[in-house]
């Protein structure tokens, strides 16, 4: 497949201050590097070569006076380090050299977790944060036309696209993010039990978190599964979608909800094949695939306003919520009804929206008469990347 150009943009960003570009694995990260920036990059370390790695780990100070042997405008170019997070002492360095040479550094990396925990120079607010997450649709589009069940097949993994066994691809991809993320990083000792924890994950992304009910059903404690979560969040595999709190007249939960980063690996993960679309698995993979959209669109355009869902106490409920301006529910039908658009009818009654939208796979869009915008999950899709949602 040839390089599809990503709808992230942070060559701007780079003629002003330095970035940390994180990602989950295989996002695309080195072939962003090498298309979206070209002759840029004047110098680059790999720490995932284990010599680069081993001679920087033992002497840090060595990346200050390679960088200063090359001499570096610092007008001009950048200097990249891929997984940053594999010597996490470089920052330290990376800082000095900021500071002394003004060189604007371009860091990557795909887990958090490690910097984190051991409290590392984050640069004090002198480089801005980016993901690169995987594919959205209007990128791969650009290939052709795509059906909801390539897309539950391949996932939106840049890799998945090109494999002949996208199956194959997902276990192998799954079975190196345990490996690497989690065995090599001590998360725990116990690798079987934590696969099981991930397939719960997978099973229940798209629903609210419950440590408890999780840890009855693999047998371990409320904390180690608060704690596993937050892995998967440090290593970029999920993300917690918030409750939207400003109902007037109805109570809403307080409870957040949790989705796993690719659609195509929630399926793997879940140990479902592609359901056909009367199963209620068909719904579930539409929804956790819009939601990595709207995921991806919000970062991408470093959107202040909040993501969310709704929820009340009673059961009404907007999958989501943009901001005060838009409220989003995901049905996998083509024939909407009247029950399909309550919840979105049920949250005007706590505010008014600009736009009030039912996604689903009805191929004809069309507005009711109280004002909700019923679109075809593809339409949807193109209005949200071309701007036609302005919040």
């Amino acid at each position: 497949m040839e390089y599809i150009h990503r709808k992230l943009d942070i060559s701007n960003r780079l003629r002003q201050k330095s970035v940390l570009l994180f990602g989950p694995r295989q996002t695309g990260k080195t072939s962003y590097i090498r298309e979206e920036l070209g002759t840029s990059v004047k110098a680059k370390w790999d720490l995932l070569n284990p010599r680069t790695r081993m001679q920087l780990e033992r002497d840090p100070q060595l990346l200050y006076e390679q960088i200063s042997a090359l001499d570096i405008d610092p007008e001009s170019g950048i200097v990249v380090i891929d997984e940053i997070q594999k010597v996490p002492a470089l920052l330290d360095v990376v800082h000095e050299v900021m500071e002394e040479k003004k060189i604007i550094f371009l860091l990557t990396g795909s887990s958090a977790r490690k910097l984190k925990k051991e409290g590392v120079n984050l640069l004090g607010g002198r480089a801005s944060k980016a993901t690169l997450l995987p594919f959205v649709y209007e990128e791969i589009e650009t290939t052709g036309e795509k059906s909801l069940e390539e897309i539950f097949l391949r996932g939106m993994l840049p890799p998945a696209w090109n494999d002949p066994d996208p199956d194959q691809f997902l276990d192998d991809y799954i079975s190196t993010y345990l490996q690497d993320e989690i065995s090599a990083e001590g998360v725990t000792r116990n690798l079987p039990v934590f696969g099981d924890f991930l397939q719960m994950a997978a099973i229940q992304s798209g629903e609210q978190l419950n440590y408890t009910n999780i840890a009855n059903d693999i047998g371990i404690s409320r904390q180690s599964v608060a704690n596993w979560y937050q892995v998967l969040e440090d290593t970029l595999v999920g993300f917690q979608l918030p409750p939207w709190k400003k109902s007037r007249k109805r109570k809403s939960v307080s409870i957040t909800k949790f989705y796993l980063f690719d659609v195509g690996v929630t399926r793997k993960l879940s140990g479902i094949d592609v359901p056909s679309d009367t199963q209620s698995d068909y719904g579930r993979l539409l929804e956790n695939f819009i939601a990595m959209e709207l995921k991806a669109w919000h970062d991408y355009n470093r959107k202040n306003d909040s993501l969310c869902y709704w929820r009340t106490e009673s059961g009404n409920e907007v999958d989501f919520v943009i901001g005060e301006g838009i409220a989003i529910e995901v049905k996998a039908t083509r024939n909407p009804t009247s029950r399909n658009l309550d919840g979105l009818r049920k949250i005007a009654e706590e505010k008014d929206f600009t736009y009030r939208i039912l996604v689903c796979r009805d191929p004809t869009p069309r507005m009711t008469d109280d004002g909700i915008l019923i679109l075809p999950w593809q339409e949807f899709l193109h209005r949200l990347w071309s701007g036609r949602f302005p919040i």
